[in-house]
């Protein structure tokens, strides 16, 4: 376990004027307070704390964030209170141990809505100051680096989450080093197997090639040297996750791979860059396709430097990078190498450069908090933009807009503004009109073209990649859904407040819009339209002296449905049938009706009486036939939940289709359920419709379910499934109906 002077002689090899007293304080008080707890490795628990402290100072960070590190369990864990800490420590100290805390608190958990949380709180907290990432990351990686210490189950569980969250954020934010630390003790834990095998092959292929990379190194540095430019090559060894993940995204083996080994090349400036580069280029040939310009084009999480691969040396492939020294601590530490950590009292914001484009994706990402996605919306969205390689695009202006793989116009209009997304409805890509869904390659010139009357369909969030198109897409769909709602909230209220000879107006509903639970009149005006408000209650909080006259509503006959038609007789004129048919098909009566036709069912017995179930079947149905001892046989589509009462006996299913000749137009009981507004006229509005699609009512009865609503059942006859269908269809859009389904019974 390192000692407490140890940790202070880190910092102040970087930090020569550290505030040492800050420091012993902090270990002296975590000491004290974590006492004799033990860690599950048997360590004493401070050992903890400390060699998270001791990570941060591989980064090179101040010594408040060290303090924040020793004391990153003490609220959680001990008797330790944020009050006493502020006291001894500071707000700001306080403040980031208590933001550790409350992310703790929903650490290491299996449901998808708690991590989801879990990764709500970190993010936010990231955002109000990016110290709060470093010591969650150093905290994270101390505990990968011990889990073989905890028991299987759980194991498996913090090794997954950090796969999915903590390696993937810490290289969106840049700390690449991190990120390759994590994903290789996940691996290891995760999938043991493939990383002994790819380990040891790496191992086998450095051994073999150890001669041929030193090679590379002194032919590369002379080359430089010759040229007159200084720069330092160092080869390295691509790590074994990284080579897994390869294998398995491009279904290589490992003896196919040509890139395991890559080349560094450091330089001091940018122009040194773009020097070096063609050097390498004029004395060997590059590999077409594999050349890249970070520099120019940084990804966004701020990392920049040139990639190409050449034929070199004994002809082997050589994947170089050339960068400057300040682009390669940026690319090992991420936004650690950005902070400005001058005094404790430094705001979050003034830790990270603002230029830093690390923080504009956290930005954009903590923007996707507030559109009110459920939280496993949420963490499926952020995931997939944290696993996302970029392809970067421009606007018709030169903006360069950097995008997750995949990415379609669609997410490219959201991504310059909500807006522009919004009302897209088409797009040029590099000059040529193309389809939407057409996905986007590096150095695309896109125009989105755009109309005013345009709502995003929600078969968009289908299309696109980004979780801010996604988001902003399922926003605009329940904005359209809640205007639908409104609008036929506003026509029930207008019925209401004319019915009574009050005015209506929306100011005048502004003042009451408390008592009635709502926060704006817009969202008051859809609870009336979805029915979770009575247009009564309104009226009643706007004008609550009024006094009306009211007359009893009529009972409702036979329990609680109001009989409006008799039943009819149900007549089937069925076509002739061929002597092959009437070999195949046993003609029977439907009902006990003596006017009924007969009608061609196969699989009946010549004897067997045959009639509907309750809600009917119509040509298209999978039906069923149900043996009724000494009545018949009654049909029933196989979907209707009564068919469960016969489950237990299977000698009663009878298996008969129909025999319906396309051509013939006979009609077949069906019922519907339809709920639509307690308005005069409803009732003649939903009656034409279904006599304007040449459908049959054969019975219709209603009941009022709420104070505003109106159900309606009603018995019809169509011609076949798809008959009935297009009647619901049709019934949906009438601006009385709310909701229209079909009834099995």
């Amino acid at each position: 376990m390192m000692r407490q002077y140890e940790l202070v002689e880190r910092v102040q090899k970087y930090k020569p004027d550290v505030n040492e007293a800050l420091l012993n304080k902090a270990y002296v008080y975590a000491m004290q307070k974590h006492g004799k707890q033990m860690r599950a490795s048997g360590d004493p628990y401070i050992s903890h704390p400390l060699e998270v402290a001791a990570i941060l100072t591989e980064m090179r960070l101040d010594e408040s964030t060290i303090a924040v590190a020793l004391l990153h369990d003490t609220i959680e864990d001990t008797s330790a209170t944020r009050a006493e800490i502020d006291e001894l420590f500071g707000e700001d100290i306080g403040r980031l141990v208590e933001g550790l805390t409350k992310i703790k608190k929903l650490d290491l958990v299996t449901k998808r809505a708690k991590q989801a949380e879990n990764l709500r709180k970190l993010l936010l907290a990231i955002s109000d100051d990016v110290r709060v990432l470093l010591v969650k990351l150093a905290d994270r990686l101390h505990n990968m680096r011990t889990l073989e210490h905890v028991p299987p189950e759980k194991r498996a569980r913090i090794a997954e989450e950090t796969m999915d969250i903590y390696a993937p954020l810490a290289g969106r934010m840049g700390m690449q080093e991190m990120r390759e630390e994590l994903e290789q003790l996940a691996f290891k834990n995760l999938n043991l197997e493939a990383y002994e095998t790819v380990t040891g092959k790496l191992a086998e292929l450095s051994e073999r090639n150890r001669d041929l990379i030193h090679t590379i190194e002194d032919e590369l540095s002379a080359l430089f040297k010759q040229e007159g430019l200084k720069a330092t090559v160092k080869g390295r060894q691509k790590k074994p996750y990284s080579v897994f993940r390869k294998m398995q995204s491009k279904s290589l083996s490992f003896e196919q791979l040509s890139d395991v080994f890559g080349f560094r090349i450091i330089v001091d400036t940018e122009a040194d860059c773009y020097r070096a580069l063609g050097i390498v280029h004029m004395r060997w040939s590059v590999v077409p396709g594999r050349f890249k310009d970070y520099i120019s084009t940084p990804k966004q999480n701020d990392y920049r430097s040139i990639h190409t691969t050449i034929v070199g040396p004994s002809r082997q492939r050589v994947e170089l990078q050339i960068r400057t020294g300040r682009m390669q601590d940026i690319a090992e530490r991420g936004v650690a190498a950005h902070a400005l950590y001058k005094d404790a009292s430094t705001s979050g914001e003034q830790l990270l450069s603002k230029d830093s484009r690390a923080y504009s994706w956290l930005r954009q990402t903590i923007e996707a908090l507030s559109v009110g996605d459920n939280p496993e919306d949420f963490l499926e969205h952020t995931k997939l933009e944290l696993f996302q390689d970029q392809v970067f695009c421009f606007t018709p202006k030169g903006q360069l807009i950097a995008l997750p793989r995949g990415a379609t116009p669609i997410d490219f209009a959201y991504a310059v503004h909500t807006d522009i997304g919004d009302t897209c409805v088409g797009a040029k890509i590099n000059g040529r009109i193309m389809p939407l869904v057409t996905r986007l390659a590096n150095g695309d010139e896109v125009e989105i073209l755009r109309s005013g009357v345009q709502v995003p369909p929600p078969a968009w969030e289908e299309i696109v990649v980004t979780g801010k198109a996604r988001a902003a897409i399922r926003r605009a769909t329940k904005a359209a859904v809640r205007k639908q709602y409104s609008g036929l909230g506003m026509r029930i209220l207008e019925r209401t407040f004319n019915r009574a000879g009050k005015p209506l107006s929306r100011e005048g509903l502004k003042p009451v819009l408390h008592r009635l639970g709502q926060k704006d009149v817009e969202d008051m005006l859809a609870a009336v339209g979805r029915g979770e408000i009575v247009s009564e209650d309104v009226f009643k909080a706007v004008y609550p002296n009024h006094q009306e006259t009211r007359v009893s509503p009529r009972k409702p006959a036979d329990e609680g449905w109001f009989n409006l038609r008799s039943a009819a007789g149900l007549i089937f004129k069925l076509p002739g049938l061929s002597k092959s048919q009437k070999s195949a098909t046993t003609t029977r009566k439907i009902g006990p009706d003596p006017d009924m036709a007969a009608m061609p069912i196969r699989g009946m017995d010549d004897n067997a009486v045959v009639r509907f179930g309750p809600g009917g079947a119509v040509p298209g149905d999978r039906i069923v036939g149900i043996l009724e001892p000494g009545a018949g046989i009654t049909i029933y589509p196989i979907q209707s939940p009564g068919l469960t009462k016969f489950d237990d006996e299977p000698n009663r299913w009878i298996d008969i289709r129909w025999d319906i000749d396309e051509n013939n137009k006979n009609r077949f009981p069906a019922r519907i359920l339809v709920t639509a507004i307690n308005a005069p006229g409803t009732l003649a509005e939903v009656a034409q419709t279904i006599a304007a699609s040449e459908t049959n009512i054969q019975t219709l009865s209603m009941v009022r379910v709420a104070a505003d609503f109106t159900e309606m059942l009603v018995d019809l006859q169509v011609w076949d499934l798809k008959h009935l269908n297009t009647l619901i269809t049709q019934l949906k859009e009438l601006g009385s109906v709310s909701t229209v389904e079909r009834i099995y019974e």
